[in-house]
């Protein structure tokens, strides 16, 4: 019982293509938050030249959990960002600043591919006028 191998590999593309050439190139994927977040810790923490284990130390987290969370791995909460922009001499207000800047940059009008939805219903609340 012998079977006859190919000698052609079987190419699984890891992302779909288009089916014909004139179909419109997918929507770009918006980044996550936590990617996001997770980004700027991890660039401000190389900035400062400091260990994983150094920042989870004065944070008070598990190095592996803030790995994650430099990783985008998990959603961290308010506390736990708190706490490691605090160990990098941030403020949670800072931390999320530098990462709306990044989520700016990633996202900007060159990278949208549609306009935001219109609102076609008229307005039926209530409007004040000074």
């Amino acid at each position: 019982m012998s079977d006859e191998v190919s000698d052609r590999a079987r190419v699984i593309p890891l992302r779909a293509q288009p089916v014909r050439p004139d179909a419109p190139e997918p929507a770009v994927r918006e980044p996550l938050w936590r990617d996001l977040v997770g980004e700027v810790l991890r660039r401000e923490r190389l900035a400062q030249e400091r260990t994983l284990r150094d920042v989870a130390d004065a944070a008070r987290i598990s190095l592996p959990y803030l790995s994650e969370i430099e990783r985008g791995r998990k959603e961290a909460s308010s506390e736990v960002l708190a706490a490691a922009a605090h160990a990098l001499g941030l403020g949670l207000g800072d931390l999320l600043s530098l990462t709306h800047g990044e989520l700016a940059r990633q996202t900007g009008p060159a990278r949208r591919t549609a306009p935001a939805p219109q609102h076609r219903e008229p307005y039926n609340g209530l409007c004040l006028v000074a």
